[in-house]
Parts: structure tokens; C-alpha cells; sequence
């Protein structure tokens, strides 16, 4: 009987053993922040402007709360190939030769927040992990079914729109809009305009603006809104990749990507599947 114990008390030992043998490491961790393109809110007024005294306030805000994150490595809205101009550049701002307000592109928010919290952290680089391929939410211009899409792109217009006049009246800060647009109902609303309910939508027709972003001749007009779907996953995916092997590259276990909020639910999802990373609620900070 004392001989059973003792073996049993050994193969417990040996699987629990083994079983703590086999526990992962610890996952990386990611915050995910979509963002509105804030060079595209500033209309041209001292008030829009996002050098204003009110919107650089909000934009501080913004960067110390997201910095209590502490990330290692902060990933942006540009392409790879663009990484040695960005390395360039934010050299430049950590040293300060360039002030954002003399750069062509400074009043949006990979400079206003990406370069402002890589140089409070004390960063060597941003890094780009964009898939350099344009996109536009209106390229589905029309077919059988389109008013599902539409419905859904008015209610995403009618609730982004009014929050855009206002933070450029300075009526809502930046700091309390990007809040807003992080929220899961936003999230989830942007998300379904841009990967599910285009499916609706056959024999359609593109808008001819967007015709030169993309190699629409291969596409298949009965299954359009299939194809749209398809253009923006296809784009995903690759910033996606670039998000694992940057990663790879450099080890980091806590990153800070930011992006347009459209990109946010889709590498959500494929993150979330991902067994090695471990997705942080960016409302904990920004709240």
C-alpha cells in the first residue's frame, strides 16, 4: 500500500512537473488605438489647428496617459520601406531640429503622438508596419443590396461626423474623441460597414476615384461588395505580418500601435487569435 502512494505521489509530481515545463512565456502585450486622421480635421482655422494651444493641451494628455503603458516599441501608420526616413526624422525630433509645425505632415497623429511618446520614453525608433496600399470606404459606389451598405455607412457618418465639428470648435478634446472612437460600440460599428455587410452587395459598380488604388479589372463586379471586403482584409493582413515579424525582429513584449480606427477590429481579431499576444484595453489608460 505505501509502495502504491509513493508511485502515485511520483507520476503527480512528474505531470505536474511537466505540465509547468510546458506553460508558455509570458505573452507579448499590445494596446491597440485607432485614431480619426487628424491632419484631415484641421480645416484651415487657428481653432482647428492641431498646434493650437487647446489641442496641444489635449494631445499631451493624450501621450502621458497612453505612456503609463510603458511600451517598448511603438508601431505606426507607415510603411516599412518608409523606416530609415522615419528613423531620420524622429532623430531629428528627439534632438530638437525639427519642430513639428514646420513638417509638411506634423499636424497628424503619428507625429503628434507616435514621435512625442517615442521621445518621453526615451525610444531609438517608431516603427512603420503599414501595408503602403490606399483604401477608400467609398470605392462601393453601387448594385443590388447597396442601400445595406449605405444604412450602415450614414449611421457610421452620423455619429463620426458631429464628434469631428466638434473637437475642431475645441468643444471635445482630442483626448475625450479618441476615447469615443476606441469604444467597443465604435469599434464594432466601423467594423461591420467595412467587413461584413458589403457582402449584401452584388453587380456593383466602383467610384472612379478609387479606381487607380487598386487592380479593379480583377475583380468580379457580380460579387462586389465581396471583392471590397477582400481589398481591405487583403491590406490587413499584411500590416498584420508586419506586426509578427517586427516583433521578431526586435523582441519586444509591449507595444503601442496606433492606427486609423477602421484598421482596429480586424487586427483585433487576428491578434486576439494569436496565442502569443495578449491584447490591452487601451480605455484602462485612456479613461
Amino acid at each position: 500500500m505505501k509502495s502504491t502512494v509513493i508511485i502515485t505521489l511520483i507520476v503527480f509530481g512528474m505531470l505536474g512537473f511537466s505540465s509547468q515545463a510546458q506553460q508558455p512565456n509570458d505573452k507579448i502585450q499590445i494596446m491597440l488605438v485607432g485614431y480619426a486622421h487628424w491632419g484631415q480635421l484641421d480645416d484651415g482655422s487657428e481653432q482647428a489647428s492641431m498646434f493650437s494651444p487647446a489641442k496641444q493641451e489635449s494631445i499631451e494628455q493624450l501621450t502621458s496617459s497612453i505612456q503609463n503603458f510603458d511600451p517598448e516599441m511603438i508601431m505606426v501608420e507607415l510603411a516599412p520601406e518608409q523606416q530609415k526616413w522615419c528613423d531620420s526624422l524622429f532623430n531629428l525630433y528627439k534632438k530638437d531640429k525639427l519642430k513639428l509645425e514646420d513638417f509638411e505632415y506634423g499636424s497628424g497623429e503619428t507625429y503628434q503622438v507616435g514621435f512625442r511618446l517615442g521621445k518621453a520614453l526615451k525610444l531609438q525608433h517608431i516603427y512603420g508596419i503599414d501595408f503602403d496600399n490606399s483604401t477608400l470606404q467609398s470605392l462601393l459606389k453601387s448594385g443590388v443590396h447597396y442601400e445595406k451598405f449605405e444604412e450602415q455607412l450614414k449611421l457610421l457618418q452620423q455619429k463620426a461626423r458631429p464628434m469631428g465639428k466638434l473637437v475642431q470648435q475645441d468643444s471635445l478634446s482630442l483626448y475625450d474623441f479618441t476615447r469615443e472612437i476606441n469604444k467597443p460600440e465604435m469599434l464594432e460599428l466601423t467594423h461591420r460597414l467595412i467587413f461584413n455587410l458589403p457582402a449584401y452587395v452584388q453587380n456593383g459598380e466602383w467610384d472612379e476615384n478609387g479606381i487607380g488604388y487598386h487592380q479593379l479589372d480583377q475583380t468580379e463586379k457580380q460579387y462586389a461588395g465581396a471583392e471590397y471586403i477582400s481589398l481591405f482584409y487583403n491590406r490587413n493582413l499584411k500590416i498584420y505580418s508586419n506586426i509578427l515579424n517586427t516583433q521578431l525582429e526586435t523582441g519586444a513584449r509591449r507595444i503601442y500601435l496606433q492606427m486609423g480606427q477602421a484598421h482596429i477590429g480586424v487586427l483585433k481579431d487576428l491578434l486576439e487569435n494569436n496565442p502569443n499576444y495578449e491584447i490591452i484595453d487601451p480605455l484602462t489608460y485612456i479613461n
